[in-house]
């Protein structure tokens, strides 16, 4: 039994093939894992707020240090990281806009990025603290990104490889369904995605 946390950035709501793609990959996670349950999180509907000044300060500040005022700019983020911290399996919906992730996700990955929460530093560098996850990305995208010559403007698997390794989220995987705008291409993009669907 595995506790899964769905996250989905896609603004297609119910078009959408990261969310499609998103689904998928649950549904094969609880195959695998029956018993499991699943929290699902449509950052689109919450409308989660960007980073600013004040929320930035109150990351680095102390929390016994913390005001009122301070706590309560935290409320979104302390919440998004006992939910993450919480869950064993993270399904990432990441659509590509613009050759990279949505704001939404980004706006997400931002509020989970604390100091001595999510990370830490030694004298050798970076500690990702978010260990023993599994992350599986359902990423789609217009064009075909996986080779060929736009293979150099993917920045979202890059991205979140990198970055969530960073936090200690070193075991992730994607699946994608590219080529949904390409005629020839589009008409298999979610079935050949789904398909390739491997938890492991």
């Amino acid at each position: 039994m595995k506790r899964i946390l769905h996250l989905m950035s896609s603004i297609q709501g119910n078009q959408s093939y990261s969310i499609k793609l998103g689904n998928a990959i649950v549904e094969k996670v609880i195959e695998k894992y029956p018993g499991s349950t699943v929290e699902e999180l449509n950052l689109v509907e919450l409308e989660i707020p960007h980073l600013n000044p004040t929320l930035l300060q109150s990351m680095v500040i102390p929390g016994d240090q913390l005001t009122a005022e301070a706590k309560e700019s935290l409320r979104y983020s302390d919440a998004a990281v006992k939910q993450l911290m919480a869950s064993d399996i993270i399904v990432i919906g990441a659509p590509l806009i613009n050759y990279t992730i949505p704001t939404t996700l980004k706006s997400w990955i931002d509020h989970i990025t604390r100091i001595g929460i999510t990370f830490s530093y030694n004298q050798n560098g970076p500690v990702g603290l978010v260990t023993g996850k599994k992350v599986y990305v359902a990423m789609s995208s217009g064009g075909v990104y996986s080779e060929g010559p736009s293979k150099a403007n993917d920045f979202v698997a890059p991205y979140l490889k990198a970055f969530l390794g960073f936090l200690g989220m070193t075991d992730l995987t994607v699946f994608r369904a590219e080529g949904v705008k390409v005629p020839g291409i589009k008409e298999q993009a979610l079935e050949k995605g789904i398909a390739s669907i491997v938890i492991d």
